[in-house]
């Protein structure tokens, strides 16, 4: 096995025939259920939509991120929380786009500590936050490469 295929994350996703969209996921030895809203027809709200694992996803690895820094500076982080958002804004940036309707998706991410810190730190906080990596991969080029198979 190559080397970068060793470092390769491998998670699973099942829908089984029976559901609608409660979807079983796999990430080593931990298990979570997606669904959609009952907003949505046939969800049954058994688990966070896609987005919402997107959501998590990105704040749980900001806020690691953020405790690293602040533990290697020897900061009073404190509890520390993040609130995200996720939303579809017309792209303004977009006067000459082939599809007028077109729509960028926006993430609001705030991050927020209870620690005793200075506006300095604060500030470094926010630009360390905008590092983590999936922050960065999210706003890095992706590729996915997508196959279809027949058990």
């Amino acid at each position: 096995m190559a080397a970068d295929q060793s470092k390769k994350k491998i998670v699973h996703a099942h829908l089984p025939e029976s559901e609608v969209y409660t979807t079983t996921l796999t990430a080593g030895d931990h298990q979570m259920t997606g669904d959609e809203p009952t907003s949505v027809e046939g969800g049954k709200d058994k688990g966070p939509d896609p987005y919402d694992y997107l959501l998590m996803s990105l704040g749980s690895c900001t806020l690691m991120t953020v405790k690293m820094y602040a533990n290697h500076k020897g900061w009073d982080l404190g509890d520390a929380y993040m609130e995200l958002k996720h939303n579809k804004k017309h792209d303004q940036d977009c006067k000459d786009c082939e599809d007028p309707k077109s729509k960028i998706d926006v993430i609001e991410k705030e991050l927020i500590v209870e620690g005793d810190l200075n506006d300095e730190q604060l500030d470094r906080l926010l630009d360390i936050s905008q590092k983590c990596p999936v922050h960065r991969t999210l706003l890095g080029e992706i590729k996915i490469e997508s196959s279809v198979s027949q058990k």
